[in-house]
């Protein structure tokens, strides 16, 4: 027997901080306008993405839209991607945390740019643990805090 409650749209955790996709699309475009010409960031993106920008951002638009309103519409693996870009460290995951709570605190609503700095942090803490499991450089117990929170300190915020 089927139940209504399996037919019914998923509603993601951005809906009601009032992220829609239009807001999505904003983020992701001001946020790369950005990304493309930061000193630490723009040369690796360059280098990785080249001069096609319009398949990222489609792809990020979507990764966002997947994350914060469960559309399901990013079909990828960032994690093999971001493993394969050759000299990330944290300090750019820093700085790309930076520039990204500046972005959607510019672009969105106070609840809606909260929601997207709670999503971005926990993603770049996957990211740089992946990586650092990956490449067996996993730092010791006790050894000092690399959360994406001491990572946007670093970079200058509060």
């Amino acid at each position: 027997m089927t139940h209504p409650a399996q037919f019914a749209r998923r509603v993601g955790p951005g809906a009601a901080a009032g992220i829609t996709e239009e807001m999505i699309r904003d983020v992701v475009h001001a946020f790369y306008a950005k990304i493309r010409t930061d000193p630490a960031l723009g040369p690796i993106f360059n280098r990785v993405i080249g001069d096609d920008w319009d398949p990222h951002l489609a792809k990020m638009c979507a990764f966002w839209s997947s994350v914060l309103l469960m559309t399901g519409r990013f079909k990828g693996a960032p994690m093999a991607a971001h493993v394969q870009i050759p000299g990330i460290r944290a300090t750019h995951f820093a700085r790309w945390l930076h520039v990204f709570c500046q972005t959607v605190e510019t672009v969105c609503p106070p609840a809606a740019a909260a929601m997207f700095i709670a999503k971005s942090e926990m993603i770049a803490q996957a990211l740089q643990l992946h990586i650092a499991a990956t490449r067996g450089e996993l730092p010791q117990a006790g050894a000092g805090s690399s959360s994406p929170v001491a990572g946007r300190q670093q970079a200058g915020e509060p």
